[in-house]
């Protein structure tokens, strides 16, 4: 049997989801889908997008269609997904390495045509860090001077936060201390630009102004819930001659079976995340020319919600990491070449190895929960490990690996685990309110640097969501960041994560992910994998009609 006869037989209840999600499709776009234009590209992106507003988005699926529609100083590169001029076309820095002084494009257009000054980065760059929009990423501009003080309230005068207009087209940014990974933050999608006057007239509902003005490549031409989110070529962009797509469709699908049929019955060009492949198909699948697998800055690990007992203390945390066998989990389970974790930052990020340290050894686990009062798992409550569903049932590996991770507690520790599958946005909802007792967690590299990943774990920073506060862990984070010298700072660095990973644990790494996306490299180019697992929007075109 071919693999596409084993495709097309997946089962019938996949091929009635690809049915009835077509139908949902015609009918919410009905009245305007019969003389719409068809798409030059369509990508399936995975789950619902949460928001498309760039300070609070916290999905990978909402940020590829964020960085389509709003830019910042900079962009990333699509092959070396390092930061290349954007918004500012060049920069001086200080040599102290404190001080930035961009200087922006001089034609530089809202999507709908007003100029884009210094003012509307300043804007934006203070409205992510105010309290009251609750930007889960406002620690990616606690670099900047006086950020972190008033987001927590320190301050209130935004004008003492280091960034200042010069004029209309140059920008200072004072920096608390020389970050060496500065120029990538300013292509993360937090700090990319809004309009401020949209926002200031609609508030929370700008998003759905009508234009909405938009800074980046693309402009919104709607989104339909469950149906899709059609971009629109920018052509006040001040690089839209390079934009390489005209209509860029963008579909909401969870599913694996139905993403797989989308693709196959030419539905779709482009299907992103290694959780859009069927998992019976997985071994098949890696053999054809169009499916591509690549290694990228991405690890899985489980979190432990430390405010919660047992799991307040770090000796059931450790003992519950020591008894997992990573190994067994990525053969039997993931099977895409991932390699286990026993680090949350992972190889092959820049300037760091590594750590070496104690990951499987059930023996000494069983004597920790003896010393933690739980021998043999006497007096350990029946406690609940969470997981995420996205729409159309995609969460099957979570499960599987919850099952297994279920079965090694019991045997080893004699514990009892119970398992409990949220809808992605409700299981969002439930880590930031530390709603769980343990859960499966991943962070893919917003940049390339050690920090990115540990960064996150300092108490201050809105996506710890595990309740643990060091106040030594935060020392090292900020001496690492303050240390010019990579061999130095990458030491300090290793100490913090040994403190992270193996002495204090509220979180286990499993596994470092394998990125897997597919499409046809004769119809499609414009894509290169690359470390972060970015790909720009506006420099994938297709170059042949679809199948």
């Amino acid at each position: 049997m071919s693999l596409f006869q084993r495709a097309r037989r997946i089962d019938s209840r996949a091929r009635f989801f690809v049915t009835l999600l077509l139908l949902v499709g015609l009918v919410l776009s009905s009245g305007c889908s019969q003389t719409e234009p068809p798409a030059d590209l369509t990508i399936i992106n995975g789950v619902e997008p949460e928001s498309l507003d760039p300070a609070i988005i916290t999905g990978q699926a909402d940020g590829r269609v964020v960085a389509g529609l709003f830019e910042g100083l900079t962009r990333l590169n699509e092959k070396t997904a390092r930061a290349e001029p954007a918004m500012a076309e060049k920069w001086e820095i200080s040599p102290d390495g404190r001080t930035y002084t961009f200087h922006l494009r001089t034609n530089l257009l809202w999507s709908t045509g007003e100029p884009i000054t210094t003012a509307d980065i300043v804007y934006s760059w203070i409205r992510a860090l105010d309290p009251l929009t609750a930007s889960e990423y406002a620690g990616q501009l606690f670099y900047v001077k006086n950020g972190e003080a008033f987001t927590t309230g320190k301050i209130k005068d935004p004008s003492q936060v280091g960034v200042h207009a010069l004029d209309p087209y140059t920008l200072r940014v004072e920096l608390e201390h020389p970050t060496p990974f500065f120029l990538d933050l300013c292509a993360f999608e937090t700090l990319t630009v809004v309009p401020r006057q949209t926002i200031q007239k609609y508030g929370d509902r700008w998003l759905m102004a009508d234009p909405l003005p938009c800074s980046g490549p693309y402009r919104l031409g709607y989104w339909h819930l469950n149906d899709k989110i059609r971009l629109l070529k920018n052509t006040n962009y001040w690089d839209a001659a390079n934009t390489q797509s005209a209509i860029v469709d963008m579909l909401p699908v969870g599913s694996p079976d139905a993403a797989l049929n989308l693709y196959i019955h030419g539905q779709a060009d482009i299907v992103w995340d290694k959780s859009l492949v069927p998992t019976d198909l997985i071994d098949l699948l890696l053999q054809r020319p169009d499916f591509h697998s690549f290694s990228y800055l991405g690890t899985y690990f489980i979190r432990f919600n430390v405010t919660k007992k047992p799991f307040d203390d770090a000796r059931v945390r450790r003992a519950m990491g020591l008894t997992i066998d990573r190994e067994r989990i990525v053969t039997k389970i993931t099977r895409a070449g991932e390699q286990p974790a026993y680090s949350l930052v992972p190889p092959g990020t820049a300037n760091y190895s590594p750590l070496d340290i104690t990951n499987y050894d059930p023996g000494l686990a069983r004597k920790l929960m003896e010393q933690a009062g739980y021998k043999d798992g006497n007096g350990f409550p029946t406690f609940e490990y969470l997981f995420d569903a996205p729409a159309g049932g995609s969460a099957k590996i979570h499960e599987d690996i919850a099952v297994e991770l279920q079965q090694m507690w019991h045997d080893n520790l004699g514990i009892q685990m119970n398992m409990r599958q949220l809808e992605w946005k409700v299981y969002l909802s439930a880590q930031a309110q530390l709603d769980y007792q343990v859960m499966r967690s991943s962070w893919i590299g917003d940049y390339n640097d050690p920090n990115t990943f540990l960064g996150m774990f300092t108490s201050t920073d809105g996506n710890n969501h595990t309740g643990w506060k060091s106040p030594s862990y935060d020392a090292l984070i900020h001496d690492a960041n303050q240390e010019p010298d990579a061999r130095k700072r990458a030491e300090i660095f290793r100490e913090a994560e040994k403190m992270l990973i193996d002495e204090d644990a509220p979180i286990i790494p499993l596994f470092y992910y394998v990125g897997i996306n597919y499409f046809d490299t004769n119809r499609i180019q414009g894509i290169y994998q690359n470390v972060l697992d970015m790909h720009p929007l506006q420099t994938i075109k297709k170059i042949k009609p679809p199948r």
